[in-house]
C-alpha cells in the first residue's frame, strides 16, 4: 500500500524531542515521492542516511536527494545560511554520483541566516546565563527573531544588492546596540554575498504555485519535519525549544498549503528517549540503562557532536505530540537498541501528589515535582536486526508494539531494526 494519496502530502514529523530518525523513513519514502520538501528551521537539523554502506548527512537540505528522481524544495518557512547550503551540497555530491543541480529549490520568501545570527546566538547563550537553552549556535533563533519583528531579510533581496547592502547595514547595527560592538567586517561580508546571490540564483524559485500545481497534478509529495513536536515554540518545552512550528501547523506555514492538502502523518518515535541540549527529561536515566542507550544507540547529535541524554520511552509524550499532530501511523524506530535489556520500563503517567495528570503540562516548575509512573515489559534479548518481517520478531518486542498501539491509539505501521536503509519493517494496518 502507498503512503501518498493523491493530491495530498504525506508528512513525516518528529514525535519526541528530535533525532528520532526522520532522515530514513525520508529516505525510503522519498524512493516513491516525486518532491520531498522542508518546511521549518533550519541547519540546526540533522539526518543521517545510510545507502550502500555511504553515510550522508543532511542538515539544511531535504534528504530526499539521494533518490536521483526526487526533486528536492525548501520551503519559506525555511532559514537558510548560504555557506553552509553550498558546502553541505558540496559534500553530499562528493561522496559518490549525486548530482543536486537541476532538483534542488529554494522557495524567494525563506528568511537568510547570517554569519552575525550565529555570533548573536552565541551572545545570548552568555546573557542568559543559567537559563541557557543549550542551542546549536548555528543562528537560528535570532534569525527567526528577526523575521518576527519584521527586520529579516528574505532570498528574494539578495537581488536587488542596493536595497539588501543598506537592510544588512542596518541589521547588525542594531543587533550592536544591544550586543556591544562584536567583530564583524560588514563590507567583506557584502562582497561575499554579491558572489553568493548569483550562485544562489538559479535555484530560487516562487515555491507556492510550484507545490500547488503539483499537488493538483497528483505528484507524490513528502514533506520531512525538522527537530520534532516536544521542541515546537508553541507546544514543547518552552523555553527549551527550537525557533519555529515543527508541528502539523508548522506544514501549512512553512509551505503555504491548506490544512485540507495534507494526508497521511507519520510520527516518528524512537524506541526509547532522547533530548539534546538543557531543559525537562521526566524519563531521563543517570545511570546504567542511559549510558547503555546512549553508547549502544551512538547516541550523538549529527548537527553538534553532543552526546544525547537517553531515557525509557514516555508515552504521556507519545500521547500528547498524537493529540495536536493527529498522527495516521508511526514508524517506532532503533527499536534493535533494546535488544540485550532483560526488562523494559515505559512511562505511561505522570503523577502530582498523587493524582494522574490529564495531559503534558506546560508549567515546567510543575513538571519538576511530578512523579512518573512506569510500566515494566519482558525484553526480549535477543538480535532483532536481521528480521525482515513483522513475523520474524520476537513475541515479547511484538507485545512492545502492541502495548504502545493500545496506550497511544496510534498503528504502528513501519519498525526500524538497524542503522541501514533496509533495516526497516513494515507492518500492515
Amino acid at each position: 500500500m502507498s503512503a501518498f494519496e493523491k493530491g495530498t502530502l504525506t508528512v513525516v514529523l518528529g514525535a519526541q524531542w528530535g533525532d528520532e530518525g526522520k532522515g530514513k523513513l525520508s529516505d525510503i519514502l522519498c524512493g516513491e515521492a516525486e518532491i520531498c520538501a522542508r518546511c521549518a528551521g533550519g541547519n540546526n537539523a540533522g539526518h543521517t542516511i545510510v545507502v550502500n554502506d555511504t553515510k550522508y548527512d543532511f542538515h539544511m537540505l531535504p534528504s530526499g536527494l539521494v533518490n536521483p528522481n526526487c526533486v528536492a524544495l525548501i520551503g519559506n518557512g525555511v532559514v537558510i545560511h548560504l555557506p553552509s547550503f553550498f558546502e553541505e551540497k558540496a559534500k553530499i555530491e562528493a561522496k559518490g554520483s549525486l548530482n543536486c543541480d537541476g532538483r534542488l529549490l529554494v522557495s524567494d520568501r525563506a528568511h537568510l541566516v547570517f554569519d552575525f545570527h550565529q555570533k548573536v546566538d552565541g551572545l545570548k547563550e552568555v546573557e542568559l546565563g543559567r537559563g541557557s537553552i543549550g542551542t546549536t549556535g548555528k543562528g537560528i533563533g535570532p534569525t527567526y527573531s528577526s523575521k518576527a519583528s519584521r527586520s529579516g531579510i528574505r532570498v528574494h533581496h539578495l537581488f536587488e544588492f542596493e536595497e539588501f547592502s543598506a537592510r544588512f547595514r542596518t541589521m547588525v547595527e542594531n543587533r550592536r546596540k544591544r550586543y556591544g560592538n562584536f567583530e564583524y567586517d560588514v563590507e567583506a561580508e557584502l562582497v561575499r554575498y554579491k558572489e553568493l546571490a548569483e550562485r544562489i540564483r538559479p535555484y530560487v524559485i516562487d515555491t507556492i504555485p510550484y507545490i500547488h500545481n503539483a499537488l493538483k497534478e497528483g505528484k507524490r509529495i513528502l514533506v520531512e519535519g525538522a527537530n520534532a513536536l516536544m521542541l515546537d515554540l508553541d507546544f514543547g518545552t518552552y523555553p527549551f525549544v527550537t525557533s519555529s512550528s515543527t508541528a502539523i501547523g508548522g506544514v501549512c506555514t512553512g509551505l503555504g498549503v491548506p490544512p485540507k492538502t495534507i494526508g497521511n502523518v507519520i510520527g516518528v518515535l524512537k524506541a526509547y528517549t532522547t533530548r539534546v541540549g538543557g531543559g525537562p527529561f521526566p524519563t531521563e536515566q543517570l545511570n546504567e540503562v542511559g549510558e547503555h542507550l546512549q553508547t549502544v544507540g551512538f547516541e550523538v547529535g549529527v548537527t553538534t557532536g553532543r552526546k544525547r541524554r537517553c531515557g525509557w520511552l514516555d508515552l504521556v509524550v507519545a500521547k500528547y505530540s498524537t493529540l495536536i499532530n493527529g498522527y495516521t501511523s508511526f514508524n517506532l524506530t532503533k527499536l534493535d537498541i533494546l535488544d540485550q535489556l532483560p526488562t523494559i520500563k515505559v512511562a505511561v503517567a505522570y503523577k502530582l501528589n498523587g493524582k494522574r495528570l490529564e495531559s503534558f503540562p506546560a508549567d515546567l516548575d510543575l513538571l519538576d515535582k511530578i512523579e512518573v509512573e512506569y510500566v515494566d515489559l519482558p525484553g526480549w534479548q535477543t538480535d532483532i536486526s536481521k528480521c525482515t518481517k513483522y513475523e520474524d520478531l520476537p513475541e515479547n518486542a511484538k507485545k512492545y508494539i502492541a502495548f504502545i498501539e493500545k496506550e497511544t491509539g496510534v498503528p504502528v505501521e513501519w519498525i526500524g531494526v538497524g542503522p541501514g536503509r533496509d533495516s526497516m519493517i513494515r507492518k500492515a494496518i
